[in-house]
């Protein structure tokens, strides 16, 4: 198998990683956080602990791949990189904590929805890319068909709209910054994930008692804590670190458009997951969503391949000769000799 081969194997392992991650986290947490479950409502400072697995996870990674003597040092990324990218990431998670927190179930998944809107504009005003109509209007049946299967009790208020508007800004520039960073510094994901992971736990263990009291109501620490309880944390944790992992490569791989719209079918597998484990009732509405969100992934999977994006050239400034450039003009009728 030649290294094209592997790189494109290990590309589809990790999306399948992510895939699978991203859903069992979801069973585990909600177990874990939920009424009928542990009750372990403290979000923000679980992420905290999250992205210190995810750190830990990432110099595992790098010692058990270590390269040969003779290999390039790690490249490091602009420290003012990280910390945008860092400041993205926190507002994001807190955001969409918030966000949650203040609107109604039905306008955060709406919310959420928008942020690949939002990465198309960033790509298109900071990166002038262009996408195909077909692209777009795959895109469209996605976000048309996973709003039908679970966007319902829309509810607006002022405050949440300016808090959802802030979470989906930092998203979208967080997934952006991942795949941008890794191109612009040729460094590779686990190394960007082991420079950022590190401030992110530390920022998010800190302010995460605090924002998780204003949503909850109370401090973490004072959760009663049992064997089960730490088993799901443990669990999550390692979850969480899987998820990172291939959530960084497979957006430096590909593209954050195509991490967020192919990554709906974790969202189509929560439902199903739902239906089938917990009994969730289905819906002629539900079915219908999902469908159509199935049909657009798959347009899209096939449009983005046999028409990609194309990058504009940056608009070129008007030049001025130089005053030595200009030659003068000879009167009409001049000779020399």
């Amino acid at each position: 198998m030649g290294a094209e081969d592997q790189s494109n194997v290990l590309g589809v392992f990790m999306f399948l990683l992510n895939g699978l991650s991203s859903i069992t986290i979801i069973m585990v947490n909600k177990q874990l956080m939920s009424k009928g479950g542990y009750g372990f409502n403290f979000a923000t400072s679980l992420c905290g602990v999250h992205f210190l697995c995810t750190w830990l996870t990432s110099i595992l990674v790098k010692w058990s791949s270590a390269p040969p003597a003779d290999a390039k040092a790690v490249t490091k990324a602009p420290f003012t990189d990280i910390l945008l990218f860092c400041v993205c990431a926190d507002v994001s998670i807190v955001g969409m904590n918030m966000s949650l927190m203040m609107n109604t179930v039905g306008f955060y998944q709406i919310s959420k929805l928008s942020t690949i809107p939002v990465i198309c504009v960033i790509d298109y005003v900071w990166f002038h890319k262009r996408f195909h109509e077909k692209v777009i209007l795959s895109i469209v049946v996605v976000l048309l068909g996973v709003a039908i299967a679970t966007v319902s009790d829309v509810g607006l208020n002022g405050a949440g709209l300016v808090v959802a508007v802030v979470a989906v800004l930092a998203t979208a520039g967080q997934q952006v910054l991942i795949g941008s960073l890794q191109k612009a510094h040729s460094i590779t994901a686990n190394d960007l994930m082991g420079q950022t992971a590190p401030i992110q736990a530390a920022s998010l263990l800190v302010m995460g008692p605090l924002v998780d009291y204003l949503v909850v109501g109370e401090y973490v620490w004072a959760y009663q804590w049992h064997v089960p309880s730490l088993v799901a944390i443990a669990a999550s944790c390692v979850l969480a670190a899987a998820v990172n992992t291939s959530q960084y490569f497979c957006i430096g791989r590909f593209s954050a458009i195509s991490f967020q719209v192919l990554g709906h079918s974790k969202t189509v597998g929560v439902l199903a997951l739902g239906f089938m484990l917990f009994g969730a009732p289905v819906t002629l509405r539900n079915l219908c969503g999902m469908g159509l969100a199935v049909l657009g992934m798959v347009g899209y999977g096939v449009f983005s391949v046999s028409n990609p994006a194309t990058v504009d050239p940056p608009p070129q400034l008007p030049t001025v000769a130089s005053p030595l450039d200009v030659q003068p003009k000879r009167p009409q009728g001049s000779f020399t000799n």
